[in-house]
């Protein structure tokens, strides 16, 4: 049986800059609905990503900062982090592991990602 991961909710205190961060930080904004005073559903997607993330309101008991190293693979980290500067999105430097190059960033409320460009070796080792 297939399990496809679809959906991760980030905790954030502020959905409208926490939506702006990730829009800016090249997320795409899939839509922004408001269920009742208590519950805002804000779906991003990162570009070619088969996984959303949800922030907004009435979501998670997670507290705002606290999800920690999510991690996405791009084809190449010294290109990514280029985007991410030019976005105006702060940026680690890169960082050479065996396992594969790193650029690190958080959103305002400290929630972390990391950004993963595959070794060589590992060729053959992703999915689409």
């Amino acid at each position: 049986m297939d399990m496809k991961l679809e959906l991760v909710a980030v905790p954030v205190t502020d959905v409208d800059r926490a939506k702006d961060f990730y829009v800016r930080a090249g997320f795409v904004a899939d839509h922004d609905h408001t269920v009742s005073e208590d519950v805002r559903f804000v779906q991003l997607t990162p570009p070619g990503s088969a996984c959303s993330i949800a922030l907004g309101k009435g979501l998670t008991e997670m507290a705002p900062g606290s999800l920690d190293n999510m991690q996405m693979v791009v084809p190449d980290a010294d290109a990514a982090r280029a985007d991410l500067l030019e976005r105006g999105v702060e940026a680690s430097e890169v960082d050479e592991q065996p396992w594969g190059r790193f650029v690190f960033f958080a959103d305002p409320d400290g929630n972390r990602w990391a950004l993963q460009e595959l070794p060589d070796w590992s060729v053959g080792a992703q999915t689409g």
